[in-house]
């Protein structure tokens, strides 16, 4: 069907080879073109949050009806948020149009600071007995790049602690495992981070390419 697949991909070609001569093109025309797509752009972000908020609880509910396992926990999932909408839209008796007298205080803030962060930081701390578990594997010294790696990350985790300033106390130097931390992540640990994000960039780029002249289709819900 050429209207599910040709018009897309004209589409993604143009808009694709404008917003690249967009940057290269010092013109009030060029600025406005980029202010409407980025309008446009935000125009669709709207309707795409309502498209994944919709395939959420369609998931949820599917969920509660089929009776999978842990499908009481979907239930939470309606009450959070239904409780949330209804906090938001009394905003303390104000109602949603107007700014409540004292935003901080709100029950939607108490909600959002008490329970969503509250969660989230339980979530991240049990998070945290993993990858110390998957540290504990991947540092094993089973050859010279693994034994280097290992002695960088001991020594970055000893100098981050305050006991290091009293070991190097006894060595004459406070700071001496502060600044061999510093060194490690200022050289060895950057020069490798740029590389990684130069890879990460010429990635996105060839991407982007294969996008832009139609090579890449998957978005299209499809990999031919």
């Amino acid at each position: 069907m050429w209207y599910k697949r040709t018009i897309p991909l004209i589409l993604v070609f143009v808009l694709g080879i404008l917003a690249f001569a967009q940057n290269f093109i010092p013109h009030p025309l060029s600025e406005k073109f980029l202010k409407t797509v980025t309008d446009w752009s935000r125009i669709i972000g709207g309707f795409g949050l309502f498209l994944g908020a919709y395939s959420l609880l369609h998931m949820h509910v599917s969920r509660i009806r089929r009776q999978q396992p842990g499908w009481a926990y979907s239930g939470f999932v309606f009450i959070g948020a239904m409780g949330m909408i209804i906090l938001g839209l009394w905003n303390d008796g104000v109602g949603p149009v107007r700014p409540a007298p004292d935003p901080q205080g709100t029950w939607f803030n108490w909600g959002y600071e008490s329970i969503q962060v509250s969660c989230s930081s339980a979530m991240f701390s049990i998070l945290a007995f993993f990858m110390a578990s998957a540290a504990f594997r991947t540092f094993r010294a089973r050859n010279l790049g693994a034994a280097l790696l290992l002695a960088a990350a001991l020594i970055v985790m000893f100098g981050r602690v305050t006991v290091s300033e009293t070991v190097g106390g006894w060595l004459g130097r406070p700071k001496v495992f502060g600044e061999i931390v510093n060194a490690i992540m200022d050289y060895p640990n950057m020069a490798a981070k740029r590389g990684v994000l130069l890879g990460i960039a010429l990635g996105a780029v060839a991407q982007s390419l294969r996008i832009i002249f139609g090579i890449e289709r998957s978005y299209l819900g499809g990999g031919d």
